[in-house]
């Protein structure tokens, strides 16, 4: 049970643990970084619930159970359609996930739930609802959904999958059993890679490395375009360093709001970070295998020279206080413009760039 996922051995002892006492929640609150395959583990629970020809390790993983549990049936419309507003059946008729059409989950799905919930198994032994991203229940439909958590059926079981659980109500939070994920190793990433075919060892020692945890961040992973968005950034770093370039700042915050590069704002914003952190690190006398970009040491070594080591810490919270930001829709322009000169400032600012 759980051999083919990568990572969180703490956490698939005490699954198995749970499943081996037969004392299985109604309700299960997977909570982790994104990309850390909380899904997988709530697929992988819903075969131990349901496979047909189970072993003394869990699923089997290859009858008709399992491997159709394995497939989610996304619609092929734009998100947002009516489609996406019911909920997603695995091949597996008892086997279901939720997602959020838009920017939230709607009372209608939750309702979906609660209904479907109350049927005994068309197939298996026991009905699955996944209901991803759950930290975007609203008030309206976080109620709907207590309804079915405080009487759930008991061939029923719902797991909800969030990387921010503190934005859900205390209320649902109290009737499901909290499971912590932890972000993987670099080491486990690159095995996962390697053994997989994924990457060879060169790109699979980088992408691990830049994943931060998340091995669903380095499979999707596109190493050309991180790599031009890491030159972008480094710019930014040796403007910043010595003297500040106020000119080139500014440059760089224009171009980081160019509609080409639009979609990848934040992601920028996480390479310039990981770049900042680096050169820290070696500020500070840390060794090439502490780094994230090893394969710049040359470059980042001689820049940790000019760069002051509080500086360069308080660099990382002025990016950390942005990303807040982006959470309420600033405007990323005048965001960008006003992280980069208050970057520059020899005395740092207070942490708010926006009233």
């Amino acid at each position: 049970m759980f051999e083919k996922i990568a990572g969180n051995e703490r956490v698939k002892e005490v699954l198995k643990r749970i499943f081996a006492a037969g004392r299985l929640p109604g309700a299960l609150l997977f909570v982790g970084e994104e990309g850390i395959g909380k899904k997988l583990f709530a697929l992988e629970v819903a075969r131990a619930l349901n496979c047909r020809t189970p072993t003394a390790d869990g699923p089997c993983g290859t009858c008709s159970a399992c491997t159709r549990i394995s497939k989610i049936n996304y619609p092929e419309t734009a998100e947002g359609s009516d489609e996406w507003k019911q909920i997603l059946w695995t091949d597996h008729p008892d086997v279901g996930i939720v997602v959020p059409p838009k920017r939230v989950l709607l009372v209608t799905q939750m309702r979906q739930i609660e209904s479907e919930a109350n049927y005994r198994p068309f197939e298996g032994k026991a009905r699955v609802f996944l209901i991803d991203e759950a930290d975007k229940l609203n008030d309206p439909s976080a109620n709907a959904l207590l309804k079915i958590l405080e009487e759930p059926p008991p061939t029923s079981h719902i797991i909800l999958i969030t990387s921010r659980p503190a934005m859900l109500l205390e209320t649902i939070r109290s009737r499901c059993q909290m499971i912590r994920f932890s972000p993987l190793s670099p080491a486990e990433i690159e095995e996962y890679l390697l053994q997989n075919k994924v990457a060879d060892r060169s790109s699979a020692g980088l992408l691990a490395r830049v994943a931060n945890g998340s091995i669903g961040r380095a499979l999707s992973g596109d190493l050309e375009t991180f790599k031009e968005q890491r030159q972008a950034m480094f710019s930014v770093l040796k403007a910043l360093s010595g003297k500040p370039d106020e000119a080139q700042l500014l440059r760089a915050a224009e171009e980081l709001n160019e509609a080409q590069y639009k979609d990848e704002f934040e992601e920028r914003l996480d390479v310039l970070e990981t770049l900042i952190r680096d050169t820290w690190m070696l500020s500070l006398n840390g060794s090439r295998d502490q780094l994230i970009n090893a394969d710049m040491f040359e470059e980042l070594d001689k820049l940790s020279r000019q760069i002051n080591p509080d500086r360069a810490a308080d660099w990382i919270l002025q990016v950390e206080d942005l990303r807040e930001q982006l959470i309420v829709n600033v405007n990323r322009k005048i965001a960008a413009d006003g992280l980069f000169v208050s970057m520059a400032s020899p005395v740092p600012p207070p942490r708010k760039f926006l009233p």
